[in-house]
């Protein structure tokens, strides 16, 4: 029987077994959170507490945490409701590797008439702060870096870009939906005036993310209407999902270095066997720091695509790259931000671990890995050869 591996964390997280039978328990708290009766006191009640115990991992204030649909959402409240149309500041710094949600709302207000500056990155998948010093002016008026890429895993270094970006009065936003669970987030110290955050990256439901909006800071609401969220964010709360990200901050934020050094462990001897037994295989970012989780390689000679679907076929879901790209022919924009050239990228391959990885479960992907690129290397030199006689 084909087993059925799960290694795209990167793209979601399952629903961690902690929190499902919560999940369950709130299920029949269906009132609206804005009603003063005792069905909406207690929808309102579970926001509140949820709210709280994100502050009490993220290091900042409850009053400072919007909650929203997820990380798209997020990212386009805070690029769209923290720039001055009218302001002299008329400059935004946008690093090259972004998801796609920031990326596309950057090109957005560049239509608007905002100059749109891009921060390079290294081969290794580092920013150059070299390059952020020389596109940062008294004209930036924000700048958007995220914590941890996607794709390489490679984190950024937030507080020295904030300190930065606040010297010269810009202020600045990260998009950090893939470091909550993957590392310990201090939002005090980092900094940073907006960080956005979606829960079902960190084992809650889909539908529930929120923005961090550093107190003092001015933000012009993205959606118009009711007065939730401070008349920050209209709309009706999705208390369920909500109750899920506050449940995960509470059970699971203790366990986050625990449970990371677990995936470090893991990730690495994945990829020394990789480097060892598999011929001409490239590891994506590894010099820079990352997270523990992510692995991101290159196999010369096959195509990425191909390999996803072999594995896939074998019962392992790995990813060629963002979730959000998907469908796309194009090669990752990340990787050949970095350097890579486009065959390159195209070669590539993303495996992300989470809680519920097992050692045998890695096991058992290498072996069918080792299989899969030896199967297409073989097919690809045989088509070679049929060419050459043809």
């Amino acid at each position: 029987m084909t087993p059925r591996i799960y290694l795209d964390y990167n793209a979601t997280t399952p629903l961690h077994p902690e929190i499902f039978p919560l999940v369950n328990a709130n299920l029949n708290k269906l009132g609206n959170p804005s009603s003063v009766h005792w069905a909406g006191r207690e929808a309102k009640k579970i926001i509140t507490q949820s709210r709280e115990s994100i502050a009490k991992l993220l290091h900042c204030d409850p009053l400072e945490i919007i909650f929203t649909a997820g990380g798209s959402e997020g990212n386009n409240l805070a690029l769209k409701g923290a720039v001055d149309l009218n302001s002299s500041r008329n400059e935004i710094i946008c690093s090259e590797v972004e998801h796609p949600s920031v990326i596309k709302t950057c090109e957005f207000l560049e239509t608007k008439g905002f100059k749109l500056n891009w921060l390079k990155v290294s081969r290794d998948g580092e920013v150059d702060l070299e390059n952020f010093e020389k596109v940062l002016s008294e004209k930036t008026a924000l700048v958007t870096c995220q914590l941890v890429n996607n794709e390489t895993g490679n984190i950024f270094p937030l507080k020295k870009m904030a300190r930065m970006a606040h010297q010269v009065g810009a202020l600045i936003h990260s998009d950090m939906v893939q470091g909550l669970g993957k590392m310990q987030i201090d939002l005090k110290a980092l900094d940073v005036d907006f960080a956005s955050f979606a829960g079902h990256k960190f084992y809650a439901l889909k539908g529930a993310g929120f923005l961090f909006v550093k107190k003092g800071t001015h933000l012009e609401p993205l959606i118009h209407g009711g007065g939730q969220e401070r008349a920050r964010r209209a709309g009706t709360e999705n208390a369920l999902a909500i109750a899920s990200l506050g449940d995960g901050a509470r059970i699971l934020g203790p366990k986050i270095v625990e449970e990371n050094s677990r995936l470090e462990k893991m990730r690495d001897d994945l990829q020394n066997r990789i480097v060892k037994e598999i011929p001409e295989s490239y590891v994506n970012g590894a010099k820079g720091k990352r997270v523990s989780n992510t692995l991101n390689v290159t196999f010369s000679k096959v195509d990425g695509e191909t390999l996803l679907i072999n594995l896939d076929t074998r019962g392992f879901a790995v990813s060629s790259g963002a979730a959000c790209s998907s469908g796309s022919q194009e090669p990752s924009p990340v990787l050949t931000a970095m350097g890579l050239t486009p065959q390159e990228a195209s070669q590539s391959l993303r495996i992300s671990l989470g809680w519920l990885t097992t050692q045998s479960e890695i096991d058992m992907f290498f072996e069918n890995l080792v299989v899969a690129v030896g199967q297409i290397r073989k097919i690809e030199i045989e088509e070679n050869m049929e060419r050459e006689l043809a």
